[in-house]
């Protein structure tokens, strides 16, 4: 018997140029199409923003710059005369471009950084060059005999003229008793009868406040009263001078200084409320102490060591428990790099500090730096806020203390110690 089987049918090959069909619906495809689209016409547009935005500013820094150097060469023009016209083109072009790129490197320097805790802890940065100053102070003064209590009570200032532009001005007197080492009260720099300099007078701060914050006037009224018992001494008065200096003030510590006021009380009645107005006059520092500070820098390992050695101060009672500390920084074009403290030493005539605090510097040229000195107050024994006494500056661009800096400069690698006026 023959069997019968049934072969499968041969199977078909597909061919290469058969269509392969997408397993999706037409409405589908478009969708991906416009998507596509969509992201296609986006990336053109970004490129395209991006083209113009580089287009513009450049185009706005070639702008800049003709329009400065087309300034400096009218300027240059006008202050050199006609003849001077016969002067190369390229010659004046190439000092112009030098003179700018120096003013822009200038600019381009950050200044003192608000966040820095050396200016939140009341560092009192001063303006140096104050050449005009506006206004007056009211104030008045009493002195109970009885109980040696000298009352000192500022009423108002007038008269201020608010130079900025974007904030109002927000005043507020700073008051200080100087009590003065030597009889009388004569002031740094005065001349005796026959004219010759006088030695400078050692003051301290026997009583510092500071009244309220007036925002927004040139006219504040205060009306703040501060008291003080003072040593029942005869010649208590004849060595105290009243100190009030108006300031506008910066929330960064950073006050300006307006004008200030002095008044030696010896020179008025105060058996009976005094009331006076004087004008501000250009603020002046006082003498307040002296800074051994000894000074070595070594440049192979560009660092600098900074040696607080001794403080002579003087002070009218004698606190226990009063005790100094000093803070030391370094600057480099208005900004600070960074600030070390010393420890706390008991406060005497002479206080023996013997720290030395070493700074390591980046590369730049050392003559370009600053160093400063701050002497601060404090309690041991109770927690209370920390006083200024004095401030002092050591840098090449001083021309006071060109000396020191020099000394150090030729005795690499060997300190170098010397006096300076500690001011405030």
């Amino acid at each position: 018997m023959i069997t019968l089987t049934d072969f499968p049918a041969p199977v078909r090959l597909l061919s290469g140029s058969t269509d392969v069909n997408m397993p999706f619906s037409d409405t589908v495809k478009y969708c991906i199409l416009g998507v596509s689209v969509m992201l296609l016409l986006l990336a053109l547009g970004i490129l395209a923003w991006q083209a113009f935005r580089c287009w513009t500013q450049t185009h706005t820094t070639f702008t800049l710059q003709d329009t400065g150097n087309t300034n400096q060469l009218c300027s240059d023009e006008m202050s050199t005369g006609t003849g001077q016209y016969s002067a190369a083109p390229s010659t004046k072009v190439a000092e112009i471009n030098a003179e700018a790129d120096r003013l822009s490197r200038c600019l381009s320097q950050d200044p003192l950084s608000s966040s820095e805790s050396s200016q939140v802890e009341g560092d009192l940065e001063e303006q140096a060059n104050i050449k005009r100053v506006d206004g007056s102070l009211r104030f008045s003064v009493y002195y109970d005999q009885l109980q040696s209590c000298l009352v000192v009570t500022i009423l108002q200032v007038g008269g201020l003229l608010d130079h900025s532009q974007t904030l109002s001005l927000q005043p507020f007197v700073k008051i200080r008793l100087m009590w003065a080492e030597s009889e009388g009260v004569e002031l740094e720099g005065c001349k005796d009868e026959e004219g010759e300099e006088m030695p400078p007078v050692l003051w301290t701060v026997m009583r510092q406040w500071q009244t309220r914050i007036v925002k927004g006037s040139c006219n504040p009224v205060f009306g703040d009263q501060f008291s003080c018992v003072l040593p029942r001494d005869k010649d208590t008065l004849h060595r105290i001078v009243l100190r009030m200096e108006v300031r506008d003030f910066d929330k960064f510590s950073r006050h300006t200084a307006l004008g200030e006021v002095r008044v030696p009380l010896r020179q008025l009645n105060m058996s009976y409320p005094l009331e006076l107005q004087e004008d501000l006059q250009i603020p002046q520092k006082d003498l307040v102490g002296k800074v051994l500070l000894s000074l070595k820098f070594l440049p192979t390992s560009q660092r600098l060591e900074i040696g607080l050695l001794k403080v002579k101060t003087i002070f009218t009672e004698i606190c226990p428990d009063a005790a100094l500390y000093a803070r030391i920084s370094v600057q480099y074009n208005q900004s600070r790099l960074r600030y070390q403290k010393t420890s706390a030493v008991s406060r005497c005539l002479v206080t023996v500090f013997n720290e030395v605090l070493m700074f390591s510097l980046p590369e730049f040229p050392l003559e370009q730096c600053k160093i400063m000195v701050s002497i601060y107050e404090t309690r041991r024994t109770r927690k209370a806020t920390k006083q200024l006494m004095g401030q002092l500056t050591v840098g090449k661009e001083k021309a006071a203390e060109d000396e020191h800096w020099n000394l150090m400069m030729r005795s690499i690698r060997q300190p170098v110690a010397k006096w300076h006026s500690l001011m405030i």
